[in-house]
């Protein structure tokens, strides 16, 4: 079921990125937000590379957070994380209860992805994953297009929400900010100064 409900202008919104592929485990930070404008909190959690635990995890890492009954969208960089660790954007949003918006740069090369897991035991897993996570939908932005998949939620919603939250790129603040904080992270534990 999609939905689509009155955007408040302090919307709490969970924007999740991963950082840098350096070992085993990949770590996954949320920044919980306020419409675009205020971070109420960051949130982290570690997934496997390229293992199937991401759907897992970010389900935890958000039921435990003392944000989880304020959140109301869950945006994420893309359905795979930790190299091909995929999440499923269905299950998350049945399991937590809060829509889920996939936001994409650039539309997906569905062709070199499916190959790419061939390389994997459990490749045609990862791929029904990937299918499941729907239609990958276009939106234009003031700078230039992004493209979305969505779990609960309608397109018209998203549009307000991508809207909203896109302050100083055509990507939202939730997502920019998870990717600022995840990277400065783990740049600074390999220097050593975490």
């Amino acid at each position: 079921m999609n939905s689509d409900f009155h955007i408040k202008p302090e919307i709490r919104i969970l924007g999740i990125d991963d950082s840098a592929l350096f070992n085993e485990k990949v770590m996954i930070v949320g920044a919980v937000f306020r419409g675009g404008n205020w971070i109420d909190g960051v949130l982290r959690s570690e997934i496997t590379k390229d293992g199937l635990d991401a759907t897992e995890v970010i389900c935890r890492m958000i039921k435990k957070s003392k944000h989880y009954g304020q959140i109301r969208t869950v945006i994420l960089d893309g359905i795979t994380y930790g190299g091909f660790n995929v999440v499923d954007i269905q299950m998350l949003y049945r399991e937590t209860g809060i829509p889920v918006v996939v936001v994409m740069r650039s539309y997906p090369d569905f062709e070199k992805i499916k190959s790419a897991l061939k390389y994997f035991s459990d490749g045609a897993e990862r791929w029904t994953i990937i299918k499941r996570a729907g239609k990958v939908e276009r939106i234009s932005g003031e700078k230039s297009p992004i493209y979305i998949q969505r779990a609960g939620i309608g397109i018209e919603t998203v549009k307000k929400i991508i809207q909203l939250t896109s302050i100083r790129s055509n990507i939202p603040e939730p997502l920019r900010v998870a990717h600022m904080i995840a990277t400065g992270i783990i740049l600074g534990e390999s220097r050593g100064k975490a």
